[in-house]
């Protein structure tokens, strides 16, 4: 976060419109062409760079302006400062079509490196990437004395390593790998020369001292990153460059297929009688090739690395430096392993070694990330068991760590980054969603494209529906986390938030005892399997709902639902489909109270549910009382009204496409829940007791050829009935293309037989429930019935349900003659 003053310099330089920076451009320029290049050029260039880079879209700055940048970068009378800005500010630009930057004739090492930044910084657009290396190259294999020369090429040429590859050939790759090895193993052991600071300084006080340790002790080994003094020479600045660009060169000058060999083939190397030779003979190491050389030397290297981080630093940034060594030293070392096998019998101790000192202290919590990858590329041919790592990991650090930003988002791509080598040990991860929510919940901002990316691989069919209840709860969870940090002890290194909020009753709630078990839940390391109403908490928690990291987080979870989902579908099952169905429509009205969270969440739910009805469409029938039940619940249902749109919507497009006769009436289908009860006929002088079967939601039935009492199954495929039977009577069956809406009725101010849904077949154009609809479905029920049925028109009684949701009013009743 950014201090007062910082924020109100930002909003101005964002602020700036193109007429007031032309006007700058202009002073800019006229400042550049003064022959003395004073302080007000450079505090005029510091603002252009400013406004330039406060902004996500690039400025334009006038031609004029541009061509004297280029012109000031290229001047070798020009101060370092106003190169360094100038660099900066082309950079920023980057790229432009504008830039012709020429760098051929450029001998000063330092303005080449940044004259190479810049055209780095444009892309490989006419083949200058290839350009900048071999002109790197030369001024390397021109073997220059010593000098500021070669230390600010070193960074140009690791960078034109990654962007282009194969701008090396042969031999210039094995002219770097010799001076790689040069610089990293034999630099000096003695302090780099101070200035001359007094005409009476006299030879004795000059002369250096030796290279010590981070602990104050006089280093007796080869020189390393973390040797310390107060000045450095030449080769010593060679040797730090060197290790920082050493795993990318590595990478590139390794042997092809590289981390591709079988486990059985890599055990039998690392097993092999050669393997423990070359283990033991480090005698012939200057007998070995350019490149087996560099990886024997960065080896050697790496293993005193790690022994110099076991030193107690006597000031913190050294402390820093340590752990940021070892994390670079275990990620060499793991590529030395996939490159050469014979490198894995050597490190296993020191890296048991290390983990076992490194799991125990917090601060040193980074190094786990790469030894944990370590293990899961080797652990297999190494016999090592590492699931105690895995369960270490996922288990303690998201749950004790998760406030730190920088490790959230090493976590969270480590897991990315290594999906193809968990293996047996997905199921660990995938258990362990709720720890790594605690991430995205305290950090949803930058995490969010991270665990989009991420969620598809944790999504399981046993621990979906917890998933999306976590998701669903994830601002409560970045609540109780507030709540977490404020309850501990104060500490100097205590993360920031949000100040302003003072919310003493939801601290004493989270220390209440009766409310532990739910707090407990939501602080969960792993899936439990279980599901908890977290209704009470919600009402807790509600003053935290205004917590600006609780609102951010809110907005995140839309997006994460939608790739939940789209991943869900893919595992899911039938009884999945319907689980998921029915937790949509329960969780609609119970989410936590965050600002405008609800109306987000129901939009995505309601389109989710129209998904899993598209494609699961026997849903709709078989959870008809789910669903009657979640449309019969009046409390909120305002508030959800894209939900109960999107839950009605397919009713419709199921009603729509039953098989219907001329009459609009619904052809046999099945009875899934089996809902359907026989009722016998009241009419004692019947020759047999007619059967008809009445299925809850129902709107009526008539006795039909093909349904008789042997089948009641068969005889509910009529579709949605209810049975009538005062005088001895049954309903006709109403089509259920005319049954939508409310149920009408006397109190709709309608007549008992329908309203303005659509027509049945055979009726367009008419409403149904006019005369000509009455007649149509008079005739058809008669023809059904046979002689001895006369229809009669009754007036209601009440309301029966003839939908599955009850959206059918009782509109006749015929009775016998």
């Amino acid at each position: 976060m950014f201090s007062a003053g910082a924020e109100s310099l930002l909003h101005q330089a964002r602020e700036i419109q193109d007429e007031e920076l032309k006007k700058f451009c202009s002073r800019i320029s006229k400042l550049l062409q003064a022959e003395d290049l004073g302080p007000d050029t450079l505090d005029s260039l510091q603002r252009l760079f400013l406004i330039i880079s406060a902004t996500k879209y690039n400025r334009r700055l006038e031609k004029t302006c541009v061509d004297l940048l280029q012109a000031t970068l290229g001047m070798a009378a020009c101060p370092e400062q106003l190169q360094v800005l100038c660099a900066a500010i082309l950079r920023e630009m980057s790229p432009s079509d504008s830039l012709s930057l020429v760098w051929d004739h450029t001998q000063n090492s330092r303005q080449l490196s940044l004259v190479a930044s810049v055209l780095l910084a444009q892309g490989d657009r006419n083949e200058e990437v290839s350009a900048v290396g071999q002109g790197v190259l030369r001024a390397l294999e021109s073997r220059q004395p010593e000098g500021p020369s070669l230390r600010y090429l070193l960074p140009i040429m690791a960078k034109v390593v990654v962007l282009s590859p194969g701008t090396l050939q042969e031999d210039q790759a094995t002219l770097l790998s010799k001076r790689l090895v040069d610089w990293l193993r034999y630099a000096s052991l003695q302090q780099g020369l101070p200035h001359s600071s007094s005409f009476f300084s006299t030879p004795r006080a000059r002369q250096p001292g030796p290279i010590t340790e981070v602990d104050g002790a006089v280093a007796t080994d080869f020189f390393t990153v973390l040797s310390t003094g107060h000045r450095f020479t030449e080769d010593q600045w060679l040797n730090v460059q060197a290790f920082s660009m050493l795993r990318a060169w590595l990478l590139h000058s390794g042997p092809e297929g590289l981390g591709i060999l079988d486990t059985d083939d890599r055990s039998e190397q690392e097993g092999s009688t050669l393997s423990v030779i070359s283990a033991t003979s480090s005698s012939a190491g200057r007998l070995l090739p350019p490149r087996e050389r560099l990886r024997e030397v960065a080896f050697e290297y790496c293993q005193r690395l790690i022994e110099q981080s076991n030193r107690r630093a006597l000031r913190k940034g050294d402390s820093d430096l340590q752990k940021a060594c070892l994390v670079e030293a275990v990620l060499v070392l793991d590529v030395l392993c996939r490159q050469d096998p014979s490198f894995l019998y050597r490190s296993l101790s020191c890296l048991k070694t290390l983990h076992g000192r490194v799991r125990g202290d917090p601060a040193s919590v980074r190094v786990l990330l790469p030894l944990a990858r370590f293990f899961l590329s080797h652990g297999e041919a190494a016999a090592v068991d590492s699931e105690a790592v895995y369960q270490h990991l996922f288990t303690r650090i998201p749950l004790e760590q998760f406030h730190s930003p920088m490790l959230a988002f090493e976590f969270v791509q480590f897991c990315r980054d290594n999906l193809h080598l968990f293996g047996g040990h997905l199921g660990t991860l995938r258990l362990s969603f709720p720890n790594l929510f605690k991430f995205l919940a305290w950090n949803s901002p930058p995490l969010t494209s991270e665990f989009v990316a991420l969620l598809p691989a944790l999504v399981d069919a046993g621990t979906a529906l917890e998933m999306l209840h976590a998701l669903l709860d994830l601002p409560c969870l970045t609540a109780v986390l507030d709540l977490q940090l404020r309850s501990l002890p104060a500490s100097s290194e205590r993360p920031l938030w949000d100040t302003s909020l003072r919310a003493p009753s939801c601290l004493e709630a989270f220390r209440d005892p009766k409310f532990q078990g739910l707090f407990q839940y939501l602080l969960r390391p792993k899936a439990s399997g279980a599901t908890e109403r977290l209704v009470p908490l919600y009402q807790l928690l509600q003053p935290m709902a205004g917590c600006a990291r609780v609102a951010q987080c809110a907005e995140a979870v839309p997006t994460l639902l939608q790739t939940f989902f789209s991943a869900v579908t893919q595992v899911a099952d039938g009884a999945l489909i319907n689980q998921l169905a029915l937790l949509l429509l329960g969780r609609s009205d119970s989410l936590y109270p965050a600002p405008g969270y609800a109306a987000r969440v129901h939009s995505v739910l309601s389109s989710q549910f129209l998904a899993l009805c598209t494609l699961k469409p026997s849903l709709v029938v078989e959870l008809a009382r789910d669903l009657l039940e979640f449309l019969g619940s009046v409390n909120g249902l305002r508030s959800r009204a894209s939900l109960v749109t999107s839950v009605v919507s397919p009713q419709g497009g199921h009603c729509a496409d039953d098989h219907t006769d001329e009459a609009g009436l619904p052809e046999p289908r099945p009875d899934p829940q089996g809902l359907s009860v026989a009722v016998k006929d009241e009419d004692p002088d019947s020759e047999s007791s007619h059967q008809l079967h009445a299925q809850q939601g129902g709107c009526g039935s008539h006795l039909h050829p093909g349904h008789g009492a042997a089948d009641p199954a068969e005889d509910a495929q009529c579709g949605p009935v209810c049975a009538h039977t005062q005088h001895g009577g049954v309903q006709p069956p109403i089509s259920p293309r005319c049954q939508h809406g409310p149920a009408p009725g006397l109190a709709h101010g309608q007549p008992a037989g329908g309203e303005g849904g659509r027509p049945p077949a055979g009726m367009k154009g008419q409403r149904p429930g006019t005369p000509v609809q009455m007649k149509r479905v008079r005739e058809s029920w008669e023809r059904r019935q046979g002689p001895g049925w006369a229809w009669h028109p009754q007036r209601p009684m009440g309301l029966a349900p003839a939908h599955p949701l009850g959206f059918v009013s009782e509109p006749f009743s015929p009775r016998q003659r």
